[in-house]
């Protein structure tokens, strides 16, 4: 019944900024992670950032520096938000979450259904 809705996506210059969002909804849960992941054509889904229910964050080697992961309590909402864009950075980029049913306690992974980050000039 959960949900991950992502928003955000679109077309950048190269240098230039988006910020992505996904809200997770539905069920009553508690988050024990949300994350970004990302995936080019021809080439496997990627790490891009991640982060804990304890605010623990985990980032690529790729767009540390560049990308902040950060997130939202009260929404359930997980941000990121990239600067600097490049080109290889143009992916579809998902959202996913590992939520914790508060009625079952089961652990549960979730998918987004992906938004398009294209950086061009």
């Amino acid at each position: 019944q959960v949900q991950l809705v992502e928003s955000g996506g679109g077309l950048a210059q190269p240098g230039g900024s988006l910020r992505l969002s996904c809200a997770a909804s539905g069920s009553i849960f508690t988050i024990n992670a949300m994350g970004w992941y990302r995936q080019a054509p021809d080439k496997q889904r990627e790490l891009v950032a991640t982060i804990t229910s304890g605010d623990t964050t985990r980032y690529a080697d790729s767009v540390k520096g560049r990308f902040t992961i950060s997130r939202d309590n009260a929404k359930n909402t997980v941000y990121l938000q990239m600067n600097s864009l490049k080109p290889e950075d143009t992916a579809v980029y998902y959202c996913d979450a590992y939520l914790r049913d508060m009625n079952s306690r089961q652990l549960r992974h979730y998918w987004g259904q992906g938004t398009q980050v294209t950086v061009s000039s």
